[in-house]
Formats: C-alpha cells, structure tokens, sequence
C-alpha cells in the first residue's frame, strides 16, 4: 500500500522515458497553466466570499432561514438545520462554524445533531465548486447544473433526516 504512489511515478517516468517525452519541459508547462488558470479562478471566488458575506449581513439569510423552518419541519428535515441547509452550498466554513453551534447546542448524541452531521458530511459548497470547476472551461450555461445538483442536495438532505430518525 505504501509503494503505491511511488510506483504510479515511477511507472509515469518510465513510460514518459520510453515515448522519449521531455519530462521536465512538459512539468514545467504544465505548472505554467496550472498557475494561469488559479489567476482566473481569482474573480470567480472573490464574487462567491463577496456574496456570502453580504447574504449574511443584509438580513437575508436570517429572513430566508425563518421562511423556510416550516417549511423545512413538514418535510421532515429538523427547523433547526434550515440555516446550516442554506449556507452550505455557499459557504465551507461557515456551515462547519454553524454546525458547530449545532453541536453545543444539542449534544453529541442528539438526533439534531446526527441530521446535521450527515447532512454536512452529504453535501458540497456547490457555488465555490462551480466557480472552480467551470472557470477554466467556456461553458457559459451554469444554471441547470446548479440547479440539479442543490436538488439532489436537498432530497438527500431529507433521505438523511429520514434515515437519522429511523436509526
């Protein structure tokens, strides 16, 4: 298991060596985009911070968070976990820093606490993988698959809270 990664390289040299490739040239080359491209990944995730912050601070998500609580306890998803459902798909560290709240709120044990856990270990910061992802491509047509995938996150949201409450 250890010599994995080491054989993968050795077996990339030699065959690089064999097709007689410049390795160096082409790792440099490579490097060279890589950095080109995280220079264009630049704007893309200062928007994303940008628009977390804001939808925090203007009231928005505490609002957006007090619509939804109902809404999100009919379809068996806790009220308590609305905010933690809503900010992930934005926002890594502050979902972690919310369900940390969640934790000392609750308990370890409690069955809030396990749908939250779940839930956070289930999903993805969909918008910051979005701009990652979709900036080095000219895809311009970003909203269905958006779409789709925060579907999926909250009808998994849900099948966790009913498997949580089941278990």
């Amino acid at each position: 298991m250890v010599f994995v990664i080491p054989a993968v390289f050795i077996a990339v040299f030699g065959f690089a060596i064999f097709k007689k490739v410049k390795i160096y040239d082409e790792f440099s080359k490579g490097v060279g985009e890589a950095v080109k491209f995280t220079f264009s990944l630049i704007p893309c995730l200062a928007a994303i911070f940008m628009m977390c912050e804001l939808f925090e601070v203007s009231g928005l998500s505490a609002a957006l968070t007090n619509l939804l609580s109902p809404v999100f306890g009919f379809l068996g998803i806790p009220p308590e976990l609305t905010k933690l459902v809503l900010i992930k798909p934005f926002s890594g560290s502050g979902s972690l820093a919310y369900l940390n709240e969640i934790i000392a709120a609750y308990g370890a044990d409690s069955y809030i606490t396990r749908c939250a856990c779940v839930c956070f270990g289930s999903s993805e910061t969909v918008f910051y993988i979005s701009a990652v992802y979709f900036a080095g491509t000219k895809i311009k047509r970003l909203a269905i698959p958006i779409i789709v995938v925060l579907v999926a996150i909250f009808l998994s949201t849900i099948l966790a809270c009913l498997l949580c409450r089941i278990m």
